[in-house]
């Protein structure tokens, strides 16, 4: 096969691999993943890459190959084939009768546990700890109970052992579910089950709490794995008369999973994150062992968090400026600072849009930045030197030269975009704190 034909046709092969992985028809995905890691294998070795594409390439070999195993180990099991009746056994026998209940378990457990398959993360978010701002206690804990048992097993030996479940608990917008990815990407070596109520709860009477125990037998099948609950209190909220029977066999499962006889909890970590921890089972609360709060970041993790959501983009601010939008942006949540930024950076494409003059400039190259170009055209007020009466529709595109986001832009984002926290609710969770967290 020439040229990139073979790189196009191993793309193929994996884009109808993930399709059917998705439509649980794991037979045919398996086939497919194999057979497009031979024409990966096969670019790499006779088709000329960048340094950088071969590493691209093989970091995703070792990911559909992870999948194929996973798939293979998968099939491996629930492949039994039901033994043939013996010559001469008529009637239906007690052996007969355990045999055809083993093979319904079987197709139970298969059926929950595709049910299940698309609750592991398979695509690593790619959020590292150094994208996490501030939260120093949290990623401590998070490190202790996911990274260094795996990394140095033999630190948690005897009556040493890493914690088995974490709450990570806060306002809204403060970096819970963050902290969880970073958690995904961090933990190479541990799969990674991120669920809702959604992939647990169902119509049919028995199969919610059936989902959770195969949910939990996949995470020890699967160890060390990590069970990430998002709005926990949704499965988990306090027990009470009139509640449905439904919600109350899911917790009752949850607590026997979680901490129950003749479970062994061995290499699996259950991560949850609420924004109303009071609302928790006391039970459940309990056997979160950690109960760490996520609070409203600080001034300096706020800055920094301004310095991250503006990551290249062209600005014009200075240490000083992120310093005192750090000070400014008092009450607000990371992800509040996430929305003041991405409209600042909307802030020039409003200058073009109602700029009646613009100007020649020079600059970067649009096709390459580092060649420098004379006729570029940029916004500016109609009195300034060399202003052209015209509007953004006469601009040829590649011509346009956005104005830089500056600490106006910033400033003036940040006065029309207000806190999303009340005093009420950081009262509510202070008062949960005192009284069974620790503080993040």
């Amino acid at each position: 096969m020439s040229g990139g034909g073979t790189l196009q046709k191993a793309i193929e092969l994996v884009t109808k691999a993930t399709e059917e992985d998705k439509k649980k028809n794991y037979e045919e995905a398996l086939k497919l993943y194999q057979h497009a890691v031979e024409y990966f294998l096969h670019a790499i070795k006779y088709e000329a890459q960048s340094d950088k594409a071969k590493e691209s390439i093989r970091a995703k070999c070792i990911q559909y190959l992870d999948r194929a195993e996973k798939l293979k180990t998968y099939l491996g099991k629930n492949d039994k084939k039901p033994k043939p009746m013996k010559a001469g056994g008529g009637g239906s026998s007690k052996k007969d009768s355990s045999d055809s209940e083993d093979e319904e378990k079987s197709a139970d457990t298969k059926k929950f546990e595709g049910a299940l398959s698309g609750a592991i993360v398979m695509e690593k978010p790619n959020i590292l700890w150094d994208d996490v701002a501030g939260l120093d206690g949290a990623k401590e804990a998070l490190k202790e109970a996911v990274i260094l048992p795996v990394k140095f097993p033999h630190l948690f030996t005897g009556k040493r052992k890493p914690w088995r479940g974490i709450l990570l608990y806060g306002p809204p917008g403060t970096g819970k579910s963050f902290l969880a990815k970073a958690v995904a990407t961090e933990a190479n070596n541990s799969t990674f089950f991120s669920v809702s109520s959604s992939d647990l709860v169902s119509k049919w009477l028995g199969e919610s709490e059936k989902l959770v125990k195969t949910l939990f037998s996949m995470a020890r099948e699967n160890k060390p794995s990590i069970i990430f609950i998002d709005e926990v209190d949704a499965l988990c909220g306090s027990r009470s008369e009139n509640e449905s029977e439904s919600a109350r066999r899911i917790k009752t499962e949850f607590l026997v999973q979680m901490q129950g006889v003749g479970n062994d909890q061995d290499g699996v970590l259950v991560l949850g994150a609420t924004n109303i921890p009071w609302s928790l089972d006391s039970a459940i609360r309990r056997r979160f062992e950690k109960r760490i709060y996520i609070p409203l970041p600080e001034a300096p993790a706020r800055s920094l968090m301004f310095k991250l959501h503006l990551g290249s983009t062209p600005n014009s601010l200075t240490e000083e400026d992120f310093r005192q939008l750090g000070v400014k942006s008092d009450g607000y949540s990371g992800a509040d600072v996430c929305i003041v930024v991405r409209d600042a950076l909307m802030q020039p494409v409003r200058k073009v849009q109602t700029a009646t003059h613009f100007r020649r400039v020079r600059g970067p190259s649009r096709d390459n930045p580092e060649v420098i170009v004379d006729d570029l055209l940029t916004p500016c007020s109609p009195g300034a030197p060399g202003a052209i009466e015209m509007n953004w529709t006469q601009v040829d595109g590649d011509k346009l030269l956005e104005p830089v986001v500056s600490m106006s832009d910033m400033l003036m984002s940040l006065s029309t975009q207000k806190a999303t926290v009340n005093e009420t609710d950081l009262k509510k969770h202070e008062e949960f704190t005192n009284d069974f967290g620790q503080e993040g």
